[in-house]
């Protein structure tokens, strides 16, 4: 059985953890009006529209994204029997390994 002071104890740090989201959320938008004035009058300053700045944001937000498409690299090695292959990049192999053990050399694998 749960303790009573445990629950209790947890729900004073729920409430915390609130509290302290909503001020986070009262101090980003205290600070949002001053940064759109700044960025509205840089936009003015340099003569940019809100299309140029939806064009950046989009090139912007496309590169930073995370899991987004990845660009494919072309195999370097591959297996002579299986035909599997292997970029080069990240973790080795178990074919490679256990080649590489046995003391062949790696770039007997190599696509030419």
């Amino acid at each position: 059985m749960i303790p009573s002071d445990y629950l209790s104890e947890k729900e004073k740090i729920e409430k915390e953890i609130e509290r302290l989201k909503a001020d986070a959320r009262a101090l980003a938008e205290r600070h949002r009006g001053p940064a759109l004035e700044s960025i509205v009058r840089a936009m003015q300053e340099y003569d940019i529209s809100p299309e140029q700045v939806a064009s950046a944001w989009r090139s912007a937000t496309k590169s930073t994204r995370r899991g987004g498409a990845r660009q494919t690299v072309a195999p370097k090695y591959r297996h002579p029997a299986t035909g599997q292959t292997w970029s080069g990049r990240g973790r080795t192999p178990r074919w490679i390994a256990d080649a590489e053990a046995q003391g062949r050399s790696r770039d007997e694998f190599l696509i030419k």
